[in-house]
């Protein structure tokens, strides 16, 4: 392919759309195809020189599929733990990952876990804004918020102001991530998937970063943050027109209960979170019987069946 160059006679439209039917990508499909979003590409770009598109002259970000494979590459790296700062050199010199390479996300993590205890809450907005610029969404909850919730827990057994700190961090993540969600609602159209809190607790943080993960994947989501009762899932289903449901639950369930409240549930639906675990045998049990019931331990492993199974 042939990348038009600055000083084509063409107009800048002209080049773009030719670039485009020679084979380059714009940004938003390279975003579509790589689940990396436009604002990381050009963070990455401009910061690290990490992925170096071609441009048209007027400004066009165009990608080849040597740049589409060279993202998966540094995803793999990041997946690994390692942080972006570094990826250009292991990317470049393959050798040089000889032993794991010393990453920031402990350092993050204990920054953001320092935040929370202060209640500080701009800090914790402006830690987490930071790294959602650098990290598309999979790796930021692999390798940031689901070990920091573990983290959390851990620090707040029995801990003295515990009850305060989870409220604390537990609503501003609620209204991050529903003030994320709202606004990709807005710009998409289609059924959505629904997400409802099975457990009897007041919030399940798990439940939003599985409704973060839907919605970066640009599937409209609803968020329900309590149970609903046997009958009313079903009517939920049919108000909305839902694509699937997924049940939350960190807790031991009914599962009775659970099959009456399925019942007449017009769509797939996926159980998630460690309700999964603690019912395993039973569950594994059901889904052989319902052959749209879904099962998975964890907000990454949900995202992965959902799109596996082409419902988002």
């Amino acid at each position: 392919m042939n990348m038009p160059s600055a000083n084509h006679a063409h107009e800048p439209d002209t080049d773009y759309q030719q670039a485009l039917e020679e084979g380059w990508l714009p940004i938003r499909e390279v975003a579509r195809v790589t689940g990396v979003n436009a604002v990381t590409l050009r963070a990455w770009e401009r910061r690290y020189g990490l992925i170096v598109p071609q441009r048209t002259p007027k400004g066009h970000r165009l990608f080849s599929a040597e740049h589409v494979q060279r993202i998966h590459d540094i995803l793999t790296w990041l997946n690994r733990g390692v942080a972006v700062s570094q990826v250009k050199q292991l990317l470049d010199t393959p050798q040089a990952f000889s032993s794991p390479v010393e990453n920031d996300w402990q350092v993050l993590r204990q920054n953001l876990t320092q935040a929370i205890c202060s209640l500080a809450e701009r800090q914790v907005d402006d830690l987490f804004n930071q790294a959602m610029a650098l990290y598309p969404p999979r790796t930021l909850c692999e390798q940031l918020l689901m070990p920091l919730l573990a983290e959390l827990e851990q620090r707040w057994q029995g801990q003295f102001g515990a009850q305060m700190e989870r409220s604390f961090f537990y609503s501003w993540l609620r209204s991050k991530f529903g003030a994320r969600i709202y606004h990709n609602n807005r710009q998409l159209r289609g059924a959505p998937l629904l997400l409802v809190n099975h457990s009897d607790l007041p919030l399940e943080p798990h439940l939003w970063l599985c409704a973060w993960l839907i919605s970066s994947v640009d599937c409209p989501v609803e968020v329900f943050d309590w149970p609903l009762p046997v009958g009313e899932l079903a009517l939920a289903v049919e108000h909305l027109q839902a694509r699937a449901v997924l049940l939350y639950s960190s807790k031991t369930s009914n599962l009775k209960q659970l099959m009456k409240l399925l019942n007449n549930v017009s769509c797939p639906t996926l159980i998630a979170g460690p309700t999964v675990s603690i019912h395993h045998a039973e569950l594994s049990e059901i889904t052989t019987e319902i052959a749209d019931l879904l099962l998975a331990d964890d907000p990454l492993s949900a995202h992965q069946v959902l799109i596996q199974r082409g419902l988002i």
